[in-house]
């Protein structure tokens, strides 16, 4: 790591927090192409210090909600860095990026500009063009995109779904949890039916009490995805539209997409 910009988690907080492993975070990273600015958030693996391995990236939306109790929407967080631990411990690790959403988030996630005026591909030029050479300068990461993937749920979801069609030189795998389909009246649909098939692994669940992906599954295996071979897809019974649904189905997802 270079950079003297980015810090402990635990010292920049300086305040109870619920993070466990290692957690770096670069305090108010600019943004060019959006012309803002956010916390970035590393986590490490716990075999990172005592190596000189690489590994493995994921970029995930809403960065706020996936470590921390303390920062994360209504004190319900993902539990990325239990999941990764506990999935570290059964051979599978990776580096996990968290970018905190912005007030701008619903034109951020958003990649259809006659919609909510959307802004998803300069958001997406931010993590690829910006964001992404940083982590690789910073951390030893893979930077194969069989080795690169991104993760969001909700409009997060969304745009994680269109990076993976979108930017198929960057992201490998993507996954998409209860993701929010109906943005510019589905126009995500045309979208990805028009694109080709890009070769990789996609992960797409949703709850029995919110909106069904089943329309874009059926998309995804008529392109030619193989169910549970590079396309997996998980129904949950009662499962509803909040941080506690998507940190109950994480851990299968991480498994899945990091498995090869």
């Amino acid at each position: 790591m270079h950079s003297s910009a980015w810090m402990e988690y635990s010292t920049w907080r300086n305040a109870p927090h619920s993070v466990s492993g290692t957690l770096r975070v670069w305090p108010r990273f600019s943004s060019p192409q959006l012309h803002n600015e956010r916390d970035l958030l590393v986590w490490l693996p716990a075999s990172y210090s005592a190596s000189q391995r690489s590994y493995p990236v994921i970029y995930m939306q809403d960065g706020q909600n996936l470590f921390d109790r303390a920062t994360s929407f209504a004190g319900v967080e993902w539990g990325v860095d239990e999941a990764m631990t506990q999935l570290g411990d059964e051979g599978q690790e990776a580096i996990i990026v968290g970018l905190p959403n912005t007030a701008q988030r619903t034109q951020e996630y958003n990649p259809f500009p006659h919609f909510w005026n959307g802004k998803g591909d300069a958001y997406l030029a931010f993590l690829t063009d910006t964001v992404k050479p940083v982590i690789e300068r910073d951390f030893r990461v893979l930077t194969g995109r069989e080795q690169t993937g991104i993760i969001g749920s909700s409009l997060g979801g969304l745009i994680s779904l269109y990076a993976f069609f979108a930017r198929p030189e960057v992201f490998g795998f993507a996954g998409a949890m209860s993701p929010a389909l109906w943005p510019g009246r589905g126009a995500i649909y045309d979208f990805v039916h028009r694109q080709p098939f890009q070769p990789g692994k996609l992960y797409l669940d949703h709850g029995t009490r919110e909106p069904s992906a089943r329309r874009m599954k059926t998309l995804l295996l008529d392109k030619g995805y193989r169910l549970d071979a590079d396309l997996r897809y998980v129904v949950e019974t009662d499962g509803e539209h909040n941080e506690a649904a998507w940190a109950r189905r994480l851990p299968e997802a991480l498994r899945f997409l990091l498995t090869r």
